[in-house]
């Protein structure tokens, strides 16, 4: 049974028809509407916002004529991620926590550049630039943006 990351409905109105997709880091998840119950240390890798049609086009206006972010308005049920095995219980062993740092710099490095080279890099898209956006907008709510 494959139990990764899976294609999501849109997660601010639940559409199944989905355009396009942003890729933020597990820590962001906090940010996520009903998002309390997700122990987002135990999130391997990116977490995936999928958006449909017309709310996407809300959601470029909302990052780039706005400044604002709509990851309070997405539903943390509606996100694509991949949670770490937890053989703990079974084993009666304790594993460490992974370090989400490593994936936090690399976005914040990719996001800076696709943020500085957009419009003269033809391969970043207007999708490209929402996603750097938000993923420098989170990093800097949460404090992270100097740690990592």
């Amino acid at each position: 049974m494959y139990t990764g990351q899976t294609e999501q409905p849109c997660c601010l109105c639940d559409d199944p028809e989905t355009e396009a997709r942003i890729d933020i880091f597990p820590r962001a998840v906090q940010l996520l509407n009903n998002s309390d119950p997700i122990a987002w240390r135990d999130i391997e890798g990116e977490v995936s916002l999928h958006f449909c049609g017309d709310d996407w086009s809300l959601v470029c206006d909302l990052v780039l004529e706005m400044g604002l972010s709509p990851l309070g308005r997405c539903n943390a049920a509606r996100a694509s991620m991949v949670f770490r095995e937890d053989f703990e219980a079974l084993l009666n062993d304790v594993r460490d926590q992974p370090d989400q740092t490593p994936l936090e710099r690399r976005l914040r490095e990719q996001a800076k550049e696709r943020v500085a080279n957009y419009g003269e890099d033809p391969h970043i898209s207007e999708r490209d630039l929402v996603e750097a956006r938000v993923v420098l907008d989170a990093l800097e709510e949460l404090g992270v943006a100097a740690e990592a």
